[in-house]
């Protein structure tokens, strides 16, 4: 098979999931609105300059999730998909998508957002191939922890490998679309590295490199 993977946020959508979930907990009443839109802001901007402690986000994130029970949980992400998610979509995303399946590519999202999150995305999209950040479930419930290796920066390559191997699969002549210099150890592995609204340091190593740079915002 062809893969073509896309990272999800600032790339499929014209935003971030992760950080949509933490104003929609605050929005909602749901956290304490001053002390977790503060904390979610410092660790998007972490993100963002390249710093983030991803298991310590993820403690941060997750923790909401381990105090409900997950019927309550996914009534409460399905208002979420409503009111964060839906104005999100772009329409050159889906013709993006939909141009690859056509060429009879397996489309894959990999995405250091958490699966709770990104999975009812995923299906929104019709991407049947999903790796993401697995939050910890115990009986049913949520511990707050990871399970395995988060999907971000070095991990994405790690986990993907993973896949690769379990489906008995490569890279050769793989896409890789995203707009994050967080996803540099994976751009540098694939093929067909493709630059999407960049940041500034992913616009500067790609235009270095030669990789194609596209918007699908524009």
């Amino acid at each position: 098979m062809t893969l073509a993977i896309f990272d999800l946020d600032n790339t499929l959508l014209a935003g971030d999931s992760d950080h949509a979930w933490g104003e929609f907990l605050v929005e909602e009443g749901m956290v304490d609105a001053e002390e977790y839109k503060r904390a979610n802001d410092r660790f998007y901007q972490e993100y963002l300059n390249g710093e983030l402690d991803v298991f310590h986000y993820q403690r941060f994130v997750l923790a909401p999730l381990t105090r409900h029970n997950l019927e309550e949980l996914e009534g409460w992400r399905a208002a979420f998909m409503a009111k964060k998610v839906q104005p999100m979509m772009l329409d050159k995303a889906v013709r993006l998508l939909a141009d690859h399946r056509e060429r009879g590519h397996t489309l894959m999202i990999i995405t250091a957002t958490s699966r709770f999150i990104t999975e009812p995305i995923a299906e929104m999209l019709g991407v049947d191939h999903l790796i993401a950040t697995e939050p910890e479930l115990v009986n049913g419930k949520f511990t707050g922890e990871v399970a395995g290796t988060p999907s971000f920066q070095e991990g994405k390559v790690e986990r993907l490998n993973d896949w690769l191997t379990a489906h008995g699969e490569s890279l050769e002549g793989a896409w890789f679309y995203s707009d994050s210099h967080n996803d540099l150890p994976l751009l540098r592995k694939v093929d067909n590295p493709v630059a999407v609204d960049p940041d500034p340091t992913l616009e500067k190593t790609a235009i270095e490199n030669g990789w194609a740079v596209i918007s699908l915002r524009a």
